[in-house]
């Protein structure tokens, strides 16, 4: 499909610079895709309303790192050059690939000082497109994962850094409340809705709360740079579904339960996992799938997410659960509305379009 197709105009001040407090006090436009397609304007705090009994939400318990390295690249016969890296999917114990910049000035067997006094360092092993690279580091396992604690810093959105700096606020916000596993660069932000209370709710109503991990990559902060969605080649991500999650799951569609998933990630995730009868199998590995309209969803019912950007593989993942047509118009409600767009912004909660 043409990548022009999932273009909007979103003017700057739908941008949210922080998010709602309480968490669960963000807007949530309901989607339901139906023939005739109805939205709704609704609160994060509603949410139980439109869940019932015996409905799983599934939630993506990544844990945000501080994937952002300031370092100064040495060569042989070079001075030394400020670059910044940022780290998006662990492949060993000691090796990252990581985008960094300026890219094109970086070459294998750079070495790359990370920190104060070179706290840090690591050795460019190689080289792939649009300023990716592979660093292998000098400490291995737990020790590498103190060390980038220590020197990094949280890699906010590109559309939220270049309007502001990193604080420490944002160390709280840009992380969910249920956060466990260590790996991702990006939250999965339609879970930083939620808040203890809402959990109490859902539990109250009889909704269950199931977790997978899927380790976000800077990937998602990428534009699309060709003209058709078949010349797109995806980023993998690293991402887990135990026999235990499966199992439950699989109960809960066996009793006529709904399968909900809270963001994209999740999503992703669990269709990755799913067989074609939609038996959701357990999982382990890295997952590229690029969802675009003509998917037909095996094993997710109902999506909760936030605004995507135009032109994003998220938008067209969105459109793909509801419609493209309907998509379009929900977006443009949202935008004429107020709506607070991207990771710190309101969410959605779609039902998926079955037609």
């Amino acid at each position: 499909m043409r990548v022009d197709l999932f273009d909007f105009d979103l003017p700057e001040e739908n941008i949210a610079l922080r998010p709602a407090n309480p968490r669960d006090s963000a807007r949530l436009l309901v989607v339901d895709a139906g023939a005739d397609p109805v939205l709704s304007d609704q609160r994060v705090s509603d949410l139980v309303a439109f869940l019932k009994p015996g409905d799983a939400l599934v939630f993506n318990d990544t844990k945000v790192i501080p994937a952002q390295l300031e370092g100064i690249r040495h060569r042989e016969g070079a001075g030394g050059q400020q670059v910044s890296a940022t780290l998006h999917m662990r492949t060993e114990p000691d090796v990252w690939k990581a985008f960094a910049r300026p890219g094109k000035r970086i070459k294998v067997g750079d070495r790359i000082e990370f920190g104060d006094l070179g706290s840090l360092s690591a050795t460019v092993e190689d080289k792939g497109e649009g300023g990716e690279v592979t660093l292998r580091f000098d400490l291995s396992g737990p020790a590498l994962d103190e060390a980038i604690l220590s020197v990094g810093h949280i890699p906010l959105p590109p559309y939220i850094a270049a309007k502001r700096p990193e604080d420490a606020q944002d160390a709280k916000d840009y992380q969910t409340i249920y956060a466990r596993e260590q790996g991702a660069v990006a939250a999965p932000t339609a879970g930083l809705h939620f808040t203890p209370d809402l959990f109490a709710r859902l539990d109250a109503a009889g909704v269950e709360r199931h977790f997978v991990t899927l380790h976000v990559g800077a990937g998602t902060f990428l534009p699309m740079k060709v003209d058709d969605t078949e010349d797109h080649k995806m980023h993998q991500e690293i991402g887990y579904v135990s026999a235990e999650t499966a199992q439950h799951l699989n109960a809960v569609r066996a009793r006529g339960g709904r399968i909900v998933c809270v963001g994209t990630t999740s999503l992703r995730l669990i269709e990755s996992a799913a067989a074609d009868d939609g038996t959701i199998l357990p999982w382990s590995g890295a997952t590229g799938i690029f969802i675009t309209p003509g998917y037909r969803f095996k094993a997710v019912d109902m999506l909760m997410t936030n605004f995507h950007l135009p032109k994003s593989t998220l938008f067209m993942l969105v459109s793909a659960f509801c419609g493209l047509e309907t998509m379009r118009s929900a977006y443009d409600h949202a935008i004429s509305s107020g709506y607070r767009f991207y990771s710190y912004g309101d969410s959605s909660l779609l039902f998926r379009n079955d037609r």
